[in-house]
């Protein structure tokens, strides 16, 4: 596929892909969401990628749902089918990004707004430059959150968090977001990139798969009683002590040296 709206480029183990709509603040098409989970996929089935970062080009992550793709329905007093639409792209997106064989960063430079903010609560570790900003926006113009937000944010945040931020739409800045876990870091404008990058190379330096097997059985425990999860935990371990990973840890451990984790 050819890129329109998105970039992709690989580098030392990570594959950084970027939304490139900035005069729109990257916000979101049919186009660009097809285009982000060829992108994904390729990633995820490329043995030289260890970790995929999603970012934003300019002053935005990702504003949402670009509203002119529905102009011409709403100016002739029609109704979009907006089910149809997420049935479309949403909901093979946010899939898409959240099952991922590889460790996902968000890198939120800028807004994150509604399906924007989604985006990057799909992935797995999420930093903020201290110029981000977040919000639930749907409400404002009269709809519920959807492509994903509802089952992501309670997980992040908290139920009680999650159900205010999403019925008053509120803008809450960098450091509240960390303050609140939605984000794990913040950086500063000045050395986002860097930061970012220095991030993304420890994670692309770790074990693949048990970083994946790892975020795997943290998101099955939410819903499985005590010895679900201890059952589970089993069946990745013996998984894991097959892996090249675990022999070159345990002998670099033995040998008193840095590990050479090679992802399989």
């Amino acid at each position: 596929m050819t890129y329109e709206q998105i970039a992709l480029a690989t580098e030392d183990g990570v594959a950084r892909i970027v939304m490139n709509r900035p005069e729109k603040l990257n916000a979101l098409t049919a186009t660009m969401s097809d285009e982000l989970v060829d992108a994904f996929e390729k990633a995820a089935a490329a043995d030289d990628v260890r970790c995929v970062v999603l970012t934003g080009e300019g002053r935005g992550f990702c504003a949402g749902q670009d509203l002119t793709e529905f102009a011409d329905a709403y100016r002739s007093g029609q109704r979009p089918d907006i089910k149809a639409h997420l049935a479309k792209t949403y909901h093979r997106l946010i899939p898409t990004i959240a099952e991922t064989r590889k460790p996902v960063l968000a890198a939120v430079n800028g807004v994150a707004a509604g399906a924007g903010l989604s985006l990057a609560l799909a992935c797995d570790i999420r930093v903020a430059s201290e110029e981000a900003r977040f919000t639930q926006a749907f409400v404002k113009i009269g709809l519920v959150p959807d492509s994903g937000g509802t089952f992501f944010l309670p997980r992040v945040v908290g139920y009680a968090k999650a159900v205010e931020l999403s019925m008053t739409g509120e803008m809450i800045d960098a450091e509240t977001a960390r303050e609140l876990g939605l984000v794990s870091r913040v950086f500063p404008s000045a050395s986002f990139e860097p930061d970012v990058s220095g991030l993304a190379g420890t994670l692309a330096g770790l074990p693949t798969q048990a970083l994946v097997a790892t975020r795997d059985l943290i998101r099955g425990a939410l819903t499985a009683d005590l010895d679900e999860a201890l059952a589970r935990e089993a069946d990745a371990q013996a998984s894991m002590a097959e892996t090249d990973d675990h022999l070159e840890g345990v002998t670099a451990f033995a040998e008193k040296r840095q590990p050479q984790f090679r992802g399989r």
